[in-house]
């Protein structure tokens, strides 16, 4: 956290916490979540809501969000569109069977959610490198969710570079399909090449060049919403960091000037 405290006011415009982490945290930890709170802007990223799982949903997990969200004035409380428990935590983010009766399923599951906190959940497209059976396409099977309850999307623009490798897709035609007007925030990240056909969803490595120009790509179609930098482990110096989200920004600005001149 001392990186984070000792960053510059302004030196990103958002931070996303993991509310798994602070759940009835106290001392000195609280006191630096804190410290940020009154600095920067928060939105929350679960890990272990469990969305398309059959276990019940984590009533005391939602109502720790609820009460986070309360204290920071949270806007955007957003998980992962998998499941990652079956009778105990997997440890992991499994997919979703691309199926109607998983619709309904996870639509319900959603409902409860966000009729519990008030406020929209924020789904993200996720990576997976398996798929056990499917009546529909990803994309096809996100928009049946977002009609049936409402939901948001939070586009992960690194793990639609990695699908789209991984099973041999074009990764602007699933950005494409999507329900465009339901993202609320994007993800950027880096990841591992495992081989040419192979990558996997990390968070430890630089964003590259491939990964940054479906960016500019999302961008000219959902406009330029807030983007995240997500980074889990290898970290660098923070100025390395910096100099990603400065890219994030960059690529913003490219886009406000493109729709000026679109406008001229």
């Amino acid at each position: 956290m001392g990186p984070l405290l000792s960053m510059e006011d302004g030196s990103v415009d958002f931070l996303e916490l993991a509310p798994e982490n602070w759940i009835g945290v106290g001392g000195r930890y609280a006191q630096g979540l804190n410290a940020l709170g009154e600095r920067f802007p928060f939105v929350m990223h679960g890990l272990s809501l469990d969305i398309g799982g059959p276990d019940p949903l984590d009533m005391n997990l939602l109502d720790g969000v609820a009460d986070l969200i309360s204290r920071f004035d949270v806007p955007i409380y957003s998980e992962h569109l998998s499941y990652c428990a079956a009778g105990g935590h997997l440890y992991d983010l499994l997919p979703i069977p691309f199926t109607a009766e998983a619709v309904q399923y996870v639509s319900d599951r959603i409902n409860v959610v966000q009729d519990r906190l008030g406020m929209p959940l924020v789904l993200e497209n996720a990576s997976y490198y398996a798929q056990a059976h499917k009546d529909m396409d990803e994309a096809t099977f996100i928009a049946a969710i977002v009609d049936e309850t409402n939901c948001e999307l939070l586009l992960d623009v690194n793990n639609v570079y990695v699908n789209a490798v991984n099973h041999g897709y074009e990764p602007l035609a699933f950005i494409d399909a999507l329900p465009l007007p339901a993202v609320r925030y994007l993800h950027i990240a880096g990841h591992y090449d495992e081989a040419e056909d192979l990558k996997v969803d990390t968070h430890g490595t630089d964003v590259i060049d491939p990964v940054w120009a479906l960016l500019d790509e999302a961008y000219a179609r959902v406009g330029a919403l807030p983007t995240l930098l997500e980074r889990d482990f290898n970290f660098p110096a923070m100025e390395m960091l910096l100099q990603e989200v400065q890219r994030i920004r960059d690529a913003q600005i490219r886009y406000a000037a493109r729709s000026e001149e679109a406008q001229v």
